[in-house]
Parts: C-alpha cells; structure tokens; sequence
C-alpha cells in the first residue's frame, strides 16, 4: 500500500487549500472525501426539478476573489470562470426605498445621501488596504507585516454591530449595514461583529461578490483539477471512523469541526485537549430552502431584481431583534433572509426562460421546526407574487444539513459561533490553533481562524504549519 507523506480528510476549500500547499512544495498528498462527490460546502445539484442546478451551500462568494491563497492559483486554467450581478447586494424596505451595495464606493456613498461621508470614512481604508489587511487578519494571531493598518482596522472591527449603526442617521445607510453584518450569524450586539460588515462591504467593492458560472460546483472542480496537475490524489465515498484504518501517512490533517475530531478514533489526543474540543461552541443553525421558479423573482425594488444578494429583514431595528430572538432560541415570524437569485446573472442555471431561487435564514442550533412558510412570506413582502412563480422547492432544516454535510453541526455552517472567545481562539486557547496535541495531527477546518467563507486561508495555514514543523519549510503568501 501506497504511502503517503499527508492525508487530508474532508474535500471543501480548506480540504483543498491544505492539500495544494502541501502538494506545492513537492509532497504526496491524498485527499478523503466522504460523499460520492468532493466539495464541501461548494456543491451543485439538481434538488428540485431536472435542468435546475442549486448550490447547496454556499451560492455567492465574497471572498472567492479577495482571499490571498484563492487569488494565488490560477484557477482560471482550469476551468473556473465567475460572473457579477449589476450590484453585490441591495436591502429593500417597507417603505419602498432600498440600500444598495454598489460596485462603486462612491455611488453606494452619494445613494445614503447625508451618511454619505461616515460610510466613505468606514470602509475607504479597507478598499485601499485590503491585501495588507487580508494578510494580517486571515490567519492565527501574530505580530502583523503592517501594524498601523491592522490597529486602525482592529478599532472599527472589534465593535459591536449596533455601536456601528449608531455613527449612521438615516434608516436606509443603518438597515444596509445591518443585512451585511448579519452574515456573521450572531446577534449584532455582540462584540466584533463589525469586523464582518466592515470586510463584506470592503471586498465588496475591491472585487464585487461573484457568481461562479454553472454553480459552486465549479470552484471545487477547478480547485480539484489543479490540484491532481500537481499529483495530488482524491478519494470519494470513504467516511473515516478509525484513523488507523487510512493508508499509511505520516501527518493527518482534519477538515472537521471539533464534533466530528473527537468522534474519531486512533487520534491519540491528550484528556485536556479534548476536553477545549468539548468546550467549543456552535452558533445559530440555518434553514435554507430552493426554489425551482417559472420567472424571475419580481422585486418592487429595481436595485433587488439585479443583486447578487438581497437582504429581507426591513430595518436594522428589526434585524437586530429577530437575530437576538434566534439566538435566543425563538423562531420568529420575520427571520431576517438572505437571498441569491442565481439565474438571473448565469442562464446555465436552469432552462430557458425559467429561474433558481436560494435563501436561507438563521434558526436554533439543531431546530426541526419548518420554516420554509416564513421565508416564502418575507420574500413575498418584498416581492409580491413570488409565491406563484414557484414550481418546485427543496429544504433543509439544520438537522437535515448536517446529516448532508457532518461540518454543519446543528445547522452552523460557520463551523462554530464567531464571537469575540472564539474569533482566534478557535478551537483551542493557542496561538497556533492547527496543532492538535498530537504533534501529527492538525485541524485545518473553518472552526481554526479565519473562520467561515470559501476562501481556503484555514486549510494553507494548517499546511504552513505542517511544513515548517516537520519540513523545514517556510511558505507566505
């Protein structure tokens, strides 16, 4: 049997990512995918109705572009192309008027009118910084290449969402900050829930939030064919219960949350090291629903019909109430939704004259309460005569997310609540969070910094680790 110098287990991006960087500097890696088809959360299928695709997971990837490590391969050459909608993301609102995520910084600024000059202020410095900042607040803690940006970053990133809000006077300017800062999955009063809005807001501008043409899918089959032009070796269809029972290897690198880590057998971890495991902490769950559709969706908000992404939840008073309500446990009657809408910018996604819809909301960790009603009536709201356009759909409650994809534990697909206590230090206290106590084992999952997204800066820090603890090997991006 075949040896190899580095097994990873698990297929999404960070799967990937740590595999590519190993693979670059020359060693033998192989790839364990459990499902029939490698992805994570990058996958495309037909969940509804024959010639629709759906992305199961993730559908628009802010970060696909702005990552480094996504931004050093040439992915192009392999067949991954994306597309961009006419704006990133638009917010409508009750009263008719909508906030708009421009490509432009200066048109979203000149359109919140008199919160025209605290949004420039917020969010120029990061357009104009990004690459240094990406390097320095995309991985564990360290001393940063560049200080003085990371500080001023640091002081907006730290603060709660709502303290953010507070600096805007308009309903318009405070409702679009509060759909982008809700990504982050918690409720907007916590601490460093700014960091996400800030981020979103700023790469959304730099590089837009892009559309892979024909589905997620495209971005893991792109990621996979380079990868194998480099020698690397897949395996589908092979879940891992007993890590005694791979072939043999000399590292282990887990693209699993720390559920999934201590489940696992012949890990060899120390008591205390498990017992940080048994301490992480999973955030709210989702539950996503797609819609197979016979038109577009027909928004009242023109800025809506031609989004990327459209935040339904009203106002930043309501968000924020329905956020902390979720959290707290409460299913609510107007969850805030996120919605893509696909086919409107990639025709490949379903036959012609027909459309895809995607959206979920944020629910309990673990809830089994149908909630596909309340998602159907916010869109509604905003686009009324949705409801007969659909033809078919499909849902996921968290619980049934899991069971598709084991790293959505209770639905979270952030691979663990992002607070503050959990925002680096995650999944252990340690400046080094790849390294488990078994000097071969690492975690390479989106629950070690930066956390959740398609952007694989997870997976290559692991494997700098590894290279540099048992290789000698020092690689930066």
């Amino acid at each position: 049997m075949k040896k190899y110098d580095a097994i990873i287990v698990g297929s999404g991006p960070n799967g990937f990512a740590a595999a590519i960087t190993l693979q670059q500097q020359g060693l033998s890696t192989l790839i364990v995918e459990g499902a029939d088809t490698i992805g994570g959360g990058m996958r495309t299928k037909e969940l509804t109705l024959p010639g629709f695709k759906h992305d199961v997971c993730s559908a628009i990837h802010p970060m696909a572009m702005a990552s480094p490590f996504m931004r050093s391969l040439t992915l192009k050459e392999y067949g991954l192309e994306f597309t961009q909608a006419a704006y990133p993301a638009a917010h409508p609102l009750d009263s008719g008027d909508a906030g708009v995520l421009y490509h432009s910084l200066e048109e979203t600024a000149q359109d919140l009118g008199i919160d025209a000059r605290t949004y420039t202020k917020l969010i120029l410095p990061i357009i104009n910084r990004w690459e240094s900042l990406a390097l320095d607040t995309m991985g564990p803690l360290r001393f940063p290449r560049h200080p003085l940006d990371l500080a001023s970053f640091g002081l907006k990133a730290l603060k709660p969402a709502t303290w953010t809000a507070s600096s805007f006077k308009t309903q318009k300017a405070k409702a679009l900050w509060a759909g982008v800062a809700a990504h982050g999955i918690q409720p907007l009063s916590n601490w460093a829930t700014s960091a996400i809005g800030l981020v979103l807001m700023g790469v959304g501008h730099r590089y837009g939030w892009p559309i892979p043409k024909s589905g997620s899918q495209s971005i893991a089959d792109a990621l996979a064919a380079y990868y194998i032009s480099l020698g690397g070796e897949i395996q589908t269809g092979c879940w891992v219960k007993d890590t005694r029972e791979l072939p043999q290897h000399k590292i282990l690198i887990l693209d699993l949350t720390p559920k999934q880590v201590l489940r696992l057998e012949g890990l060899q971890l120390h008591d205390s090291y498990r017992k940080q495991l048994r301490n992480y902490r999973y955030g709210m769950g989702v539950f996503k629903v797609d819609w197979a559709l016979s038109d577009a969706t027909p928004f009242k908000d023109g800025y809506s019909q031609q989004a990327a992404t459209v935040h339904l939840g009203n106002t930043y008073d309501e968000i924020m109430r329905n956020e902390l309500n979720s959290h707290r446990g409460h299913v609510v009657d107007k969850p805030f939704v996120l919605f893509a809408q696909p086919s409107q910018f990639d025709k490949s996604r379903a036959p012609e004259g027909k459309h895809t819809g995607w959206a979920y909301c944020h629910v309990p960790n673990g809830s089994t309460v149908d909630v596909t009603t309340h998602i159907e009536n916010q869109i509604e709201r905003f686009a009324p005569g949705f409801k007969d356009t659909i033809l078919a759909r499909h849902t996921f409650n968290p619980t049934q997310m899991e069971a598709y994809n084991p790293n959505y534990i209770g639905g979270d697909i952030n691979g663990g609540i992002m607070d503050i206590y959990q925002l680096y230090t995650r999944p252990s206290l340690s400046l080094t969070p790849y390294r488990t106590s078994n000097r071969n084992v690492y975690i390479a999952s989106s629950s070690t910094p930066p956390g959740g997204g398609v952007h694989g800066m997870c997976g290559f820090h692991a494997a700098r680790f590894v290279l540099k603890d048992h290789f000698n090997v020092d690689v930066m991006l």
